[in-house]
């Protein structure tokens, strides 16, 4: 396997660009990193510890930055009835407009050709595939991707929990993922 050490440097050298670009308004890096994971998440996926693994952070970290983003508006929490342990999230209209909001990284790649978008996104996807197969961590692939999805009717039905999707869930990331 030949080490490419060059790429690598790319990648980081990327993500700090976008991490810094993360210090905006009353948001910091790691804030904005859970509104976007939040803004991608189907119904089942949005728990602190969901965020935290998806984030490689600790769940006391990611409980802590979750209550902030309740405090500062940008999602509301969400108690289960039958558990009030079982905590979920989901953003406000401010958590929307934070993450639909102009970003370097975001111009950049939309600027790019499709077809070097496209490659681009097919690479970074195996080499993420590959690194969490190493590591031993979890895929959160988006629904319509997994092994439990049923697509025969519109919105999707997961089989692993016999349940149905939401409209626009079979596009959101799961954290029972498993690769079809």
């Amino acid at each position: 396997m030949k080490n490419d050490h060059g790429i690598r440097i790319l990648i980081n050298r990327l993500a700090r660009i976008d991490s810094a670009s993360g210090w905006t308004g009353d948001l910091n890096p790691t804030q904005r990193a859970a509104l976007e994971y939040l803004s991608e998440a189907n119904q089942f996926s949005r728990s602190p510890s969901h965020v935290a693994e998806y984030l490689g952070t600790t769940r006391g970290t990611m409980s802590q930055t979750l209550k902030a983003l309740v405090r500062k508006g940008y999602a509301i929490e969400h108690r289960k009835k039958s558990d009030q342990r079982s905590i979920s999230y989901e953003l406000t209209e401010a958590g929307v407009s934070a993450v639909t909001g102009s970003n370097p990284i975001a111009d950049a790649i939309g600027n790019l050709p499709v077809g070097v978008r496209a490659a681009l996104e097919s690479g970074l996807v195996q080499s993420l595939r590959l690194a969490l197969a190493a590591n031993g961590g979890q895929s959160f692939g988006k629904c319509k991707t997994c092994a439990y999805h049923d697509a025969s009717n519109e919105n999707g039905f997961c089989t692993l929990l016999g349940l149905g999707l939401e409209a626009g869930e079979k596009d959101k990331i799961c954290i029972e993922h498993k690769e079809a």
